[in-house]
Order: C-alpha cells, then sequence, then structure tokens
C-alpha cells in the first residue's frame, strides 16, 4: 500500500453529520486517529486525557485536520475517577446536547513478569483498563444513549485471546472488556445500543514507541503479514463500527492484528 492510496477517503462524506462523539484516550495515537476521521467525516467530537497540554495540542491537530472550533471539545480527565467522568461527559452533553458514539481507547501498562508485578501494579492497570472502561461507558450509556434510544460504543482492547504473556496486568483486564462488551450488546439492544470491540495487535504508535524497536521486531516477525499495523487502520475499523452503517453487529470483537493471534510456531512462514 503506497502513501498516497492511504490518504484516500474511506468513507462517505458527511457519514457522521449531527452526531456527538466521546473518544477518550483522544490525545494521540490510536484515539486522535480516531477523532480526526470522525471529525472529518461530520461528527462533533469530545476528547479526553490525563494530561492537560497533551489534550490542547491534540486539539490544535484537529484544528489543522480541518475540524472547526464549534465542533471540538477537549478537557483533562482521568477514567479511574468516576467524578471526573461525570463531569467531562456532562459538560459535552451540556456543549453538543447529545452523545451517539463512545470510543473507549483510554489504557495503559508496562511490560513485566507477572511475578514481578506488584499488587499496586496490578491494581492500577486494572482500575485504568477495566474499571475506566465501565465507568465511562455506564455514564455515557445513563446520561444519553439509553433516554435517546441510540447508540454505538467501540472498547479498544488488545491481542489477548492467546493470552498476554509479559502483561498479566493488562491482559486480565482487556479479557474483562471484551466480557463486558459482550454482556452489554444483550442487555443494552433494547436500548437501540450496539456494543463491539477491537482488538489490535502491535501497531506502530506513539504508545508502543516506549516498548523499544527490539520489541517491535519481536512482534512484527510473529506477525503472518510481516508488518506492524497503523493507527489509521485501526481507525476505520472503529469509524465502521460507530457508524450507522453497522446496525446488524454487535457483541463482537475484531482482531486487527495481520493474523497475529491465529499464527503458531508449527506453520513457518518465510520472511521476505
Amino acid at each position: 500500500m503506497n502513501e498516497n492510496e492511504d490518504a484516500r477517503p474511506f468513507f462517505a462524506p458527511g457519514l457522521f453529520e449531527g452526531q456527538v462523539a466521546i473518544v477518550t484516550g483522544g490525545g494521540s495515537g490510536i484515539g486522535l486517529s480516531v477523532a480526526r476521521e470522525l471529525g472529518q467525516l461530520g461528527a462533533s467530537v469530545a476528547i479526553c486525557g490525563r494530561k492537560p497540554e497533551k489534550i490542547e495540542a491534540a486539539i490544535g491537530a484537529l484544528r489543522e485536520a480541518g475540524l472547526p472550533e464549534g465542533r471540538l471539545l477537549g478537557l483533562p480527565c482521568d477514567i479511574r475517577e468516576p467524578a471526573q467522568i461525570e463531569a467531562f461527559v456532562g459538560a459535552a452533553k451540556e456543549r453538543f446536547g447529545r452523545v451517539d458514539i463512545l470510543v473507549n481507547n483510554a489504557g495503559g501498562q508496562f511490560p513485566s513478569p507477572a511475578e514481578q508485578i506488584s499488587p499496586r501494579g496490578f491494581e492500577a492497570v486494572v482500575r485504568n483498563n477495566l474499571n475506566g472502561t465501565f465507568y465511562m461507558t455506564r455514564e455515557v450509556a445513563n446520561v444519553a444513549m439509553i433516554p435517546q434510544k441510540r447508540g454505538r460504543i467501540v472498547n479498544v482492547t488488545a491481542m489477548v485471546v492467546r493470552g498476554f504473556p509479559g502483561m498479566a496486568h493488562t491482559g486480565a483486564a482487556r479479557a474483562g472488556v471484551e466480557n463486558l462488551t459482550r454482556t452489554l450488546a444483550v442487555e443494552w439492544a433494547q436500548h437501540g445500543i450496539r456494543v463491539n470491540a477491537v482488538a489490535p495487535g502491535t501497531i506502530r504508535s506513539s504508545g508502543t514507541a516506549q516498548y523499544g524497536d527490539g520489541m517491535l521486531e519481536v512482534a512484527r516477525k510473529a506477525t503472518p503479514l510481516k508488518r506492524l499495523g497503523g493507527v489509521d487502520e485501526v481507525a476505520r475499523v472503529v469509524v465502521f463500527l460507530a457508524s450507522e452503517r453497522n446496525d446488524f453487529i454487535t457483541g463482537a470483537v475484531f482482531p486487527i492484528d495481520g493474523g497475529a493471534s491465529l499464527w503458531g510456531d508449527i506453520w513457518q512462514i518465510s520472511d521476505p
């Protein structure tokens, strides 16, 4: 895929006209790419993250991408804190009048063998990746989606179907999010809410850069397509699931991993 081909519009202009999206962890990486795509397709976008300066920079980047000031909101919010979530969601609803889409992208973890993860470290990752996702989802559903009888929720997890050696804390948390996705898809179907998840493999982004080139190269070799994914490739799947073009898919988890979750050592694949 060449650079020019990758830059071509993928969805119909105005696909999200009149809709409002919340993207957590929207300051960089996958979250920023999703926010940009939704905004360029007509949505009003509210992004949040823990670091105010990062959110301010992201809002600037979205303006540069052509999104008008009146359709943007960026506020600091720690999703581990329900009170901060309540304030952020309230501000988004007050500003835009509704919330149609929630993309739960915020999360974080650190590599470590399980025996070296302290109780405090384990709890911190689970609070962020699992508890925070539930707190945000519950607030948006109760404040906006259930009353308006419509909503699209997309959770960004990770490739945990084969376990997550080296990151037991986030593996446990992300598996919990996947079960939460399936559970809420059934409970909230009566409210017109579709709940799905995407499970990225190793994606080249600001988040994975912290792991170093050596670890990324190991991941590349373990991927049948022999390359890492891009944030825009994840964003496109998220955007489809968040759109009205998706009405019959709910409770699904979509791997975006170049086949890595399918491949084992028995089947050898040459590295060109």
